[in-house]
């Protein structure tokens, strides 16, 4: 195949474009914040279920607590109603020391359930501010989410404004080409993820490896129209200067 020179030489701006396309390409995939998005998202799901799990504890406290009071509730009651029996005096002296002893039962049994109940108390305390705890840390883990998704966002816009320039960039480059050498260049670049590269001091610009001699006499021979590939990586070799020199 041949090409006019300086047609090939300008397969090295298309290559510095390509390679910037593919840079955006990887970046795109490998950009910081996807991981830590990653972990961010993984840390609100821990916070989260922490806070399910002591909203839960708190809970099930504040039932016992409610269940605690009515049940104090109703002793009371019964206490209550006993003293009032005893102070009618209509009671016979058998059913007054039967008053007397619940009145005494009664009284032991509120005061061990108050102890209960105080202690209930303590630790739905303790609990509630472990539940305000663990919302102030699920609100840093949201938010530290958030932060990661924006900036994401912020870099995902960058790319896609860098990939549209360029791209309409490589749109106007390449019908500077004729079709066959365009068409070469692609397939290479393809296949192998640089299309040409420049020849200079004995070595492949696209995959950096030095020609031995056979290649490089066969590169002085060759017309200076004619489309060279590096036996190495398939690259065009653009030659700027006479090879091996």
């Amino acid at each position: 195949m041949k090409a006019d020179p300086a047609v090939q030489r300008r397969l090295l701006a298309l290559a510095e474009v390509d390679a910037e396309l593919s840079r955006v390409t990887h970046r795109r995939r490998t950009l910081p914040e996807i991981a830590e998005i990653a972990e961010a998202e993984k840390s609100v799901r821990a916070k989260q279920d922490a806070l399910t799990t002591i909203e839960t504890t708190a809970g099930d406290l504040g039932r016992d607590v409610k269940r605690q009071e009515t049940e104090i509730d109703q002793v009371r009651a019964r206490e209550e109603r006993d003293r009032k029996l005893l102070q009618g005096g209509t009671v016979g002296a058998k059913q007054l020391s039967d008053l007397e002893h619940e009145l005494a039962t009664l009284g032991r049994r509120r005061s061990a359930l108050e102890d209960d109940l105080l202690e209930l108390m303590e630790r739905r305390e303790a609990v509630d501010a472990d539940v305000q705890h663990a919302r102030v840390e699920l609100d840093k883990a949201q938010e530290a989410l958030s932060d990661a998704a924006r900036r994401r966002d912020s870099a995902l816009a960058d790319l896609e404004s860098t990939e549209a320039k360029r791209s309409a960039d490589r749109s106007l480059m390449t019908k500077q080409f004729p079709e066959p050498l365009l068409a070469l260049y692609d397939r290479v670049r393809l296949h192998k993820g640089i299309g040409a590269g420049t020849f200079q001091t004995r070595s492949c610009g696209a995959c950096r490896i030095e020609l031995d001699r056979s290649t490089l006499s066969k590169l002085k021979d060759a017309a200076s129209d004619e489309v060279v590939q590096c036996d190495e990586c398939g690259a065009i070799l653009v030659r700027l200067g006479e090879p091996g020199r």
